[in-house]
């Protein structure tokens, strides 16, 4: 019994050690996405509060955006996505990355998963989020499968070499999506959103050419649908884009976990993750350590 009780002290005395250890250093956080502009949609709101915390995020784009357009593409629109991005990354206070490779090419091939492995190791990352790998679009679910097949990996000292290894494997996430098979997106990690939804709104609707000219073009609109004028702009981002959650069961169980006192009626945003297997699986604490927000 003395022997029991002498090891659950020392496990309470090394949480508490790893805790107060990291107290005053700011967690760090990338994101991963297929495209420019797919970290904002799914993690913008989060990512805002990590930033107003102190904390350090990046957003990582594995390919440039250069065939997503109706009427350019090429270095020409790769270029232009690239100056939307670092518009977008400074409404949210976050730094965001976009590699060189093509659009609609993204294949988890081992070149690819060396860039991942580097990127995730020079941000030190405490938390890594990607996309699941079932998507209707093949550089969604390619980037979803070179994140989970880096997870292990980062800790290797002989994968990647020319990188150091990171000391401790990160926790690794889901960003929330739609898809229903093989099996649906659980909801295990819930995180409001409402004060920020302004730098989110913001921040997607920075991506001009793909909120107000691809995606409008592939839905049928015309430029006459567009408002132009800012504030105009940004509601319609709202309505079109970035609507209102609907809480299902699962959800509002999730956000009844995370916010136990919340009135669930007032709460109109809510951003959805879900802890992948292959990385660090934390406790509900460790959770709230690592989404302080939370707290």
């Amino acid at each position: 019994m003395k022997k029991l009780t002498f090891i659950v002290f020392m496990a309470v005395i090394s949480f508490n050690a790893f805790a107060q250890g990291k107290t005053d250093k700011p967690l760090r956080i990338i994101a991963i996405g297929a495209h420019p502009d797919d970290c904002d949609m799914k993690f913008g709101g989060t990512a805002a509060l990590y930033a107003q915390l102190g904390h350090k995020v990046k957003f990582l784009a594995l390919t440039n955006g250069d065939a997503g357009h109706q009427s350019m593409g090429g270095g020409v629109l790769g270029k232009r996505r690239r100056a939307e991005a670092k518009k977008a990354g400074e409404a949210l206070g976050v730094e965001y990355d976009v590699l060189d490779n093509h659009d609609a090419e993204l294949i988890p091939t081992l070149n690819v998963r060396h860039q991942v492995i580097r990127k995730i190791r020079e941000w030190d990352a405490d938390i890594v989020l990607g996309l699941r790998p079932n998507d209707y679009h093949p550089d969604h679910r390619n980037a979803g499968i070179v994140v989970q097949d880096a997870a292990y990996l980062v800790i290797v000292p002989n994968v990647t070499p020319d990188t150091p290894p990171l000391k401790k494997n990160p926790i690794f996430l889901y960003m929330q999506d739609g898809f229903q098979k093989p099996y649906p997106f659980s909801k295990d990690i819930a995180v409001v959103i409402d004060g920020v939804m302004d730098k989110k709104e913001k921040a997607f609707a920075s991506h001009e050419s793909q909120v107000f000219e691809w995606m409008p073009w592939l839905m049928g609109m015309t430029e006459s649908d567009i408002p132009t004028e800012e504030k105009e702009r940004l509601s319609w981002v709202n309505k079109t884009y970035l609507k209102e959650t609907v809480l299902d069961d699962t959800g509002l169980k999730s956000l009844k976990k995370w916010y136990p006192k919340i009135d669930d009626s007032k709460v109109k945003y809510v951003e959805f993750f879900e802890i992948c297997e292959y990385g660090k699986q934390p406790t509900d604490k460790e959770i709230k350590y690592y989404f302080p927000m939370l707290k």
